[in-house]
């Protein structure tokens, strides 16, 4: 007879799925000796306070839980994006330095956590793109100028011209919802100068 865990909460569980301790709460009437039984066993991985992991079991080991479903369960909601400094690499900025680093834009939590074996760095916006359009990634490299280990100048300068190729209404609106102050200001700077540059050439 298993002792160490209640039936019914052996049951709940299911392969490859996250739970918080408080979705566990109906299946045991002992929960944190039955959660750390079932740990110590393998069952469960922790994967920090509160939430838990129910490893699928492959021929080549237990693979790590989907990102995306990590973050919906901690989070509580799918009102995120997962993005990394790395994306800025496609925008043709001349851009080349690739980071460790997973970001996950929300409206719920700020800071750095550990889940699991993955750090995610969780920054907080008032607005969470439904895609990561090229307007978006744009307006964003500027956001997080100061923090990529880039000449800045130079990837202004490329920036300038990138947005001149660019759809202006789609440009606008991103530098408007998702652009920081300081980054409207330099989109405004960016444009105008660009705009007097157009206008010399057009002279007779």
């Amino acid at each position: 007879m298993q002792n160490f865990a209640s039936v019914r909460l052996r049951r709940h569980l299911r392969a490859g799925r996250i739970y918080r301790r408080k979705d566990l709460l109906t299946c045991s009437n002992s929960l944190d000796r039955h959660l750390k039984k079932l740990i110590a066993e393998g069952t469960l991985q922790k994967l920090r306070t509160g939430l838990y992991y129910c490893p699928r079991r492959l021929e080549f080991g237990a693979p790590p839980p989907d990102e995306h479903e990590l973050v919906k369960t901690f989070l509580k909601t799918d009102r995120f994006v997962i993005t990394s400094p790395n994306v800025y690499n496609q925008l043709g900025l001349g851009t080349t330095q690739l980071y460790n680093k997973r970001v996950v834009y929300n409206q719920k939590r700020h800071g750095t956590f550990r889940l699991g074996n993955r750090e995610l760095t969780f920054e907080r916006r008032v607005n969470i793109p439904k895609q990561l359009s090229t307007e978006f990634l744009l307006v964003d490299v500027v956001n997080q100028l100061d923090g990529l280990a880039e000449d800045g100048d130079a990837v202004l300068s490329r920036v300038r011209e990138r947005a001149q190729q660019l759809d202006p209404r789609k440009l606008s609106r991103a530098v408007s919802v998702d652009g920081k102050q300081s980054t409207q200001k330099k989109f405004r700077e960016m444009l105008r100068s660009a705009d007097r540059v157009v206008s010399r050439r057009k002279e007779p």
